[in-house]
């Protein structure tokens, strides 16, 4: 049998209904069999099968998105500055984790910094556009006016935490006051007795959590909580450096430290480091995150692992499910959910 190879009768790229012709089917069934559709029996499946193959056929899957009123394309949104996604290895794991997710499909990703006024001003226009068929919220804030944005155009959307306990967009995160709570224990079975905590951003839901746990930990064994060995950070290294040399002024005799982040820590070091203190010998050092900084910190960092690129995975999970659900956004309710992933002690040299 004579084939046309990837060019159609009129010279072009084959079209729908030669593969049609070539198969012996009408252009509804072949459309079914490229679409994944089970209403198709074997025998017809393997004819359109075949006669894609022999023709070259190529779906058009920019007119399939724009007949399902699709777009076939994801935003990741980091409301951040685009310096602290590429200072923190917490965003790159993430990103890792949602590509892997989206390999095997037919979506596009798009990576969109809103870390001022004007890039959200901008994000607005885009997303009132609706290019983008949903999107995944990364480091959100209490006050971030995003999601409601979301909400407000009916464009589904997963973020990575909740803004608080009554978040109502579905999301991702893992057990920040658990996580917390097995460093402060893990500190104290050590028989550290005076831990300070250097937070994250507060307007952080998963960084109150965090403080949650440290001071719910401090509470049952006894200890009670200190206010003035809590000092506020933003996650970042020079935030933790500061913090340190802060709670160092107030109380010299601390001999424990849990950071809200491995960046975080690494600050904290610099500083422990310059006022003389040795790691561990003097004050314990445990981390968050487990990122490739603890493993390279000298001594090693002992950290909380979180699942991150496991957490994008089910981010996308989520997402897809959103967008394949037809239904209007508010219909859907109590729904929406809100998945929690366990957390992981892992014990170094630095405490």
């Amino acid at each position: 049998m004579a084939t046309h190879g990837a060019r159609g009768r009129s010279g072009g790229r084959p079209t729908l209904e030669e593969v049609a012709a070539r198969a012996g089917v009408g252009r509804g069934t072949v459309s079914r069999v490229i679409n994944g559709s089970p209403r198709v029996s074997d025998a017809t499946r393997a004819a359109v099968e075949a006669a894609v193959a022999e023709l070259g056929y190529v779906p058009n899957t920019a007119a399939r998105a724009l007949a399902a009123n699709r777009t076939d394309a994801i935003a990741l949104v980091v409301p951040e500055p685009e310096t602290r996604f590429f200072a923190e290895p917490y965003f790159s794991d993430m990103l890792k984790g949602v590509g892997a997710a989206l390999a095997d499909t037919e979506m596009q990703l798009l990576l969109i910094f809103a870390g001022n006024e004007r890039e959200r001003a901008r994000l607005a226009q885009y997303l009132a556009a609706h290019r983008v068929d949903g999107v995944l919220l990364v480091s959100v804030h209490a006050d971030d006016p995003l999601p409601d944005l979301l909400a407000q155009l009916e464009i589904p959307a997963v973020i990575s935490g909740p803004r608080s306990s009554a978040e109502t967009l579905p999301s991702v995160d893992s057990d920040n006051y658990g996580g917390a709570r097995q460093a402060v224990e893990h500190l104290l079975s050590r028989g550290r007795t005076r831990v300070a905590h250097i937070t994250g951003r507060l307007d952080v839901y998963g960084a109150q959590r965090r403080v949650d746990g440290y001071r719910e930990a401090m509470s049952d064994a006894g200890h009670g909580v200190d206010e003035g060995l809590i000092e506020a950070g933003d996650f970042t290294e020079e935030g933790g450096y500061r913090a340190m040399v802060a709670l160092l002024e107030r109380h010299s005799d601390i001999d424990a430290v849990f950071a809200a982040s491995d960046v975080t820590a690494a600050g904290a070091r610099r500083a422990l480091l310059d006022a003389g203190r040795r790691i561990p010998q003097d004050v314990a050092l445990v981390g968050y995150d487990d990122s490739a900084i603890a493993r390279h910190m000298e001594p090693p960092l002992t950290s909380v692992r979180q699942p991150i690129e496991e957490m994008g995975r089910r981010m996308i999970d989520l997402l897809l499910t959103e967008v394949a659900d037809r239904r209007p956004l508010a219909s859907r309710g109590l729904e929406r959910r809100q998945m929690v992933l366990a957390t992981e002690l892992v014990s170094r040299s630095s405490s």
